[in-house]
């Protein structure tokens, strides 16, 4: 008898951790960014934010159409190239994930954008701040942060109405998001007081600025905007130092508001002369966005670079949609990713018709005894 109860319980125990694991349902979220190169650190910090919201929905047990959802996700490098970004959305589009974060860069993002529209997979830029990237307003596509017009307007308002500059020069490293942003500074800065006196141009690989500085201090202007990342951004200010271009603002997008930026040049006597912006606001204003560079940090020590937050809220941004839907197709969840709405640690999370982050916070810093404070 003790035998036969034996056998039924086990019999049954089997026969409900078979159910349990048929009501289970794995969710692949895609992780697209340049993981190798000298562009790695941002590639990397994007991939742990959306790795800390995998962990942390996965604790949270969510149920999605009767079935716990397992997220799980997959990385991909796109090596910050347009064709390696291209083929990285064609894999993901070819195993079916059910949703991509990324890519980091507007020169992948954007040819990118256009496969995964193809294949009806939604993909959320935790980034890639070019206007154009929404401009084709596939339904596929969504932003985390403020696009490079937005940023460039609160930058040229900060250098009319704070700095008070009255001539400036412009450099762009010819990338998508370089070229992008240097473009709508000088689009922002039309009908102010500010002259454009020279603009130059580089590559998102150059090390030498010697000649494009030489040039700009024969113009002798008061600050140097610099549309590119901060690898460049860091070797020109070093440069500019060199040169005697000690008294210029140099000026630039979130490319080079970077902790990479801040290590970068600690210890120049120029880097007070530093103003940066990024989207959203500056995570040791509330609790919640320090409680989360907490947990980024601990799991993350000394990786924290600034698109981990985006990244972070992306997935969130797709799990929420999913619930709503109660599906984790995407062509069923789709229609629900332009109703999300919630308080996320960069901002709150709203989508208008063009998949562009609605009412973005843009934060403005300087530099001050080495240490990079809020401006605004």
């Amino acid at each position: 008898m003790k035998s036969s109860s034996l056998i039924i319980s086990t019999m049954l125990f089997c026969a409900a951790a078979l159910v349990h694991a048929q009501d289970v349902q794995t969710v692949k979220i895609g992780l697209a960014a340049p993981l190798t190169g000298p562009q790695a650190f941002y590639g990397k910090d994007s991939q742990n934010g959306a790795r800390l919201a995998v962990d942390e929905l996965n604790e949270k047990k969510i149920v999605v159409g009767g079935k716990q959802l397992r997220f799980e996700l997959l990385s991909e490098d796109d090596a910050a190239d347009p064709k390696q970004g291209a083929a990285v959305a064609q894999r993901f589009c070819d195993l079916h994930v059910n949703a991509v974060i990324g890519h980091t860069n507007s020169g992948t993002a954007i040819p990118a954008a256009r496969i995964y529209h193809q294949c009806g997979l939604p993909n959320l830029s935790p980034s890639a701040t070019s206007p154009e990237l929404t401009k084709s307003a596939y339904n596929t596509t969504f932003r985390m942060l403020a696009n490079d017009s937005t940023l460039a307007q609160a930058l040229a308002a900060y250098t009319v109405n704070v700095l008070k500059l009255k001539t400036i020069a412009v450099v762009d490293d010819r990338s998508a998001y370089g070229q992008g942003l240097a473009d709508a500074f000088r689009t922002a800065l039309r009908n102010t007081p500010v002259t454009v006196v020279t603009q130059q141009y580089t590559n998102d690989k150059a090390v030498d600025f010697s000649a494009i500085l030489t040039a700009i201090k024969g113009r002798n202007p008061d600050g140097i905007f610099f549309g590119g990342m901060d690898p460049q951004g860091s070797a020109m200010l070093r440069q500019m130092e060199q040169l005697g271009l000690t008294r210029q603002k140099f000026i630039g997008g979130d490319g080079i508001c970077t902790q990479g930026m801040e290590q970068r040049t600690e210890g120049m006597k120029i880097q007070d002369n530093l103003v940066c912006a990024h989207s959203g606001i500056a995570l040791d204003r509330t609790a919640a966005s320090r409680a989360w560079k907490k947990r980024y940090d601990d799991k993350f020590p000394g990786q924290f670079q600034m698109h981990g937050p985006y990244s972070y809220d992306a997935v969130l941004a797709v799990a929420k949609a999913m619930q709503a839907a109660n599906s984790v197709e995407p062509q069923k969840y789709l229609p629900a990713m332009a109703k999300v709405h919630f308080a996320g640690v960069m901002s709150n999370v709203q989508f208008d018709a063009r998949g562009e982050i609605k009412n973005p916070t843009i934060s403005i810093y300087t530099y001050q005894d080495g240490k990079r404070r809020l401006a605004n």
